[in-house]
């Protein structure tokens, strides 16, 4: 692991620190997760939340949280992620509860996940479930951190981005594997890798292809693909009203 990753989770340690100083209310009750899809069906797409990133800089804020929140789900997404990083991608767990009082959509919190902690705030604040990234955890505390996360009642969302790192997740008891196309050492994007990987994972695990989709023919190809779900974030972020672009990405959601 190097370069921003590296700092990431460096500055990640110091916030968790801090975290286990608060209070956190009780969690409202847990919303299903509707992203297994049959043969026939059409791919799920899970819309995102985040007002900037390191690769793509100040996104959108022309709409509120919540209000975005609304727009997706009248647009037809089947679930949200909600980037709650506040130092690099301007997040925080409250945005959870944002989305989550103006929305019915269940809700992934999308977090560099190292501490129970973590796990406690996006529970509090309204998470379904929660991101565990397989490249920022040794495998036994991945182990640790996924049946804490089930412990309470959040589903583990486990990011792989290459065949060993699918190995391990898999080894570590995960039923639902999203294969990120962007490398996140390098920010490099790679679609046939992320396809491959996504090929290797058995038919009994919900699979979501992250990253890089941003057009009706980017998401057809991913519909014809092994991915049950998928993930769009930073095309929808780069627009004031993302609706009419999100219509027209799920039209294409049949492949």
């Amino acid at each position: 692991m190097s370069g921003l990753l590296a700092e990431i989770l460096a500055r990640k340690a110091a916030e968790v620190v801090e975290l286990r100083k608060r209070r956190f209310g009780s969690p409202p009750a847990r919303r299903a997760l509707p992203l297994a899809r049959n043969a026939g069906e059409p791919l799920r797409l899970i819309t995102e939340i985040k007002r900037r990133s390191p690769s793509a800089g100040v996104l959108s804020t022309k709409l509120g949280v919540g209000e975005r929140a609304r727009v997706y789900e009248r647009a037809g997404a089947s679930m949200l992620s909600i980037l709650c990083d506040e130092h690099y991608f301007d997040g925080r767990f409250e945005h959870l509860a944002e989305a989550r009082e103006t929305c019915a959509l269940p809700l992934l919190c999308k977090e560099y996940v190292i501490d129970e902690v973590q796990l406690d705030a996006a529970r509090s604040f309204g998470a379904d479930a929660v991101l565990l990234i397989v490249r920022c955890l040794e495998p036994s505390r991945l182990r640790v951190l996924l049946e804490a996360a089930r412990a309470r009642e959040l589903e583990p969302f486990v990011e792989v981005g290459t065949e060993e790192e699918a190995r391990l997740a898999l080894d570590a008891g995960a039923t639902l594997v999203g294969v990120n196309a962007r490398d996140l050492d390098t920010l490099v994007m790679d679609a046939a890798r992320a396809a491959r990987v996504l090929e290797t994972l058995p038919a009994s695990v919900v699979t979501v292809h992250l990253s890089g989709l941003s057009s009706p023919q980017t998401v057809r190809a991913v519909a014809r693909s092994r991915a049950h779900a998928a993930l769009i974030g930073e095309i929808l972020m780069r627009q004031d009203d993302p609706g009419p672009l999100l219509t027209s990405l799920i039209a294409a959601t049949r492949g």
